[in-house]
């Protein structure tokens, strides 16, 4: 039977593997995030500077399947890289295509296509 599931080295490799790609913070802070809380891509994605509460180092987090929305706790080594990318990520504020947490080169909300492409490529 096939595993479906990555295990905990699999995973570090996976954000090791961010520091030899273009926009190391982002990528970084994407994987363990999606890792950390289960997201599916789209709910990922969909994460805005709103739903993220420094101070009270939590997440709001709007659930798609069966709608139950909940807020987590950002754990503190998740906080720091969540921290790292917001400081990267005020060089592409301006411009940007509304309050997305994640954003592209171009400054627009990343894609599905380019979640996948960045896992694939930390997976290489």
């Amino acid at each position: 039977m096939k595993r479906k599931y990555l295990t905990q080295e699999e995973i570090e490799k996976l954000l090791s593997a961010t520091d030899r790609m273009p926009f190391p913070e982002r990528n970084r802070c994407l994987i363990l995030m999606a890792f950390i809380h289960g997201f599916r891509a789209s709910e990922l994605l969909g994460l805005r500077l709103s739903d993220i509460d420094l101070a009270g180092r939590q997440l709001y987090i709007r659930r798609l399947k069966n709608g139950f929305s909940t807020c987590h706790p950002l754990l503190p080594y998740e906080y720091n890289v969540l921290k790292s990318w917001l400081r990267a990520r005020k060089y592409l504020e301006k411009g940007a295509d509304g309050d997305w947490l994640f954003l592209s080169l171009r400054r627009h909300p990343l894609s599905r296509q380019q979640f996948f492409y960045i896992l694939r490529e930390a997976g290489r």
